[in-house]
């Protein structure tokens, strides 16, 4: 009877090891808050990591309302990652209420913040940063380093894959720089002002020499009023600024009020705080700022090249 018991519980531990694979062998759970920056970890994770995104592509982070899945999400996560900056202003109450005893990764760290152009006399809790630190591409670099070390950190096995990873990505983000400023470059001077749905592109602007003005602020909570609305409609008119751009996250109809007011030209989607679905034109950070080029240069350079 002894020999039988022994020979069972030696099975049902076997079962009980083979049935749960050695946690090696499993890939690291990460979730990040926003599109763009889950493909970030993806790029630097490679197949060492599992990622899903909060908020997914064509999503406004700045408005996102939390489910339950997210919280259960962020109890099962190892890892997660936030752009900070106030970004998702939500994401505090949902890390407490799912009880998650992940590290928050804030992959804004060491970013040097802009002030935020006037909100419009609203507060959306950015304190006065810009919180769209992912617009330049030097700054992504530091996202990236952040989430290499975060990842190294957590799964010390892997930490070659990610320097790896790593390195080898920054050199496609260096690569990305260069062709973004021969594309501003093709731009006159006097025809590098766009107008956009809401303030994401101050990075940008500060970091590639481009002028963006638009009439709600950093966040798209608040609806922008018809005396912002008005101004733009003025400085537009006064200043031959040739083009107004949709953004995938935005109601087009705003844009689309000012073009037709003023006689601009309406230039092709921006994608801004969101990448588009798998099968869209935006679907890694990469695509993302390869677009956004693109129609620059179609609706300002001569000739559209």
């Amino acid at each position: 009877m002894r020999s039988r018991r022994y020979v069972i519980s030696s099975l049902t531990a076997i079962a009980a090891m083979t049935a749960v694979p050695a946690f090696s062998d499993e890939p690291v759970k990460a979730v990040a808050s926003f599109s763009i920056l889950a493909d970030l970890v993806k790029q630097v994770g490679g197949d060492r990591v599992a990622v899903s995104s909060l908020v997914g592509p064509n999503g406004d982070a700045h408005v996102y309302s939390p489910t339950p899945a997210d919280a259960k999400s962020l109890a099962a996560a190892r890892l997660v990652f936030v752009n900070g900056l106030g970004f998702e202003g939500w994401m505090d109450r949902l890390v407490k209420s799912s009880g998650t005893r992940a590290p928050v990764i804030i992959a804004t760290k060491g970013v040097k913040p802009i002030q935020a152009k006037e909100d419009h006399d609203h507060d959306h809790g950015h304190g006065g940063s810009d919180p769209h630190a992912f617009q330049d591409i030097g700054n992504v670099k530091i996202y990236v380093a952040n989430i290499r070390d975060a990842l190294a950190a957590a799964d010390p096995a892997g930490r070659e894959a990610y320097e790896a990873n790593a390195a080898a990505y920054l050199k496609t983000l260096d690569a990305l720089e260069s062709e973004v400023k021969a594309a501003i470059a093709k731009i006159p001077a006097d025809r590098r002002k766009i107008i956009t749905s809401h303030d994401a592109f101050g990075y940008f602007a500060k970091a590639y020499g481009v002028s963006f003005i638009a009439p709600k602020g950093v966040s798209t909570e608040a609806e922008a009023s018809a005396k912002d609305v008005a101004r733009i409609i003025r400085q537009v008119k006064a200043e031959k600024i040739p083009a107004v751009f949709m953004e995938n996250i935005e109601d087009r109809r705003l844009s689309e009020q000012i073009a037709r007011e003023t006689g601009a030209k309406i230039g092709g989607a921006l994608y801004s705080d969101a990448l588009s679905p798998p099968d869209g034109p935006a679907a890694t950070y990469v695509d993302m700022m390869r677009n956004n080029i693109r129609q620059f240069v179609a609706a300002l350079a001569p000739g559209g090249a």
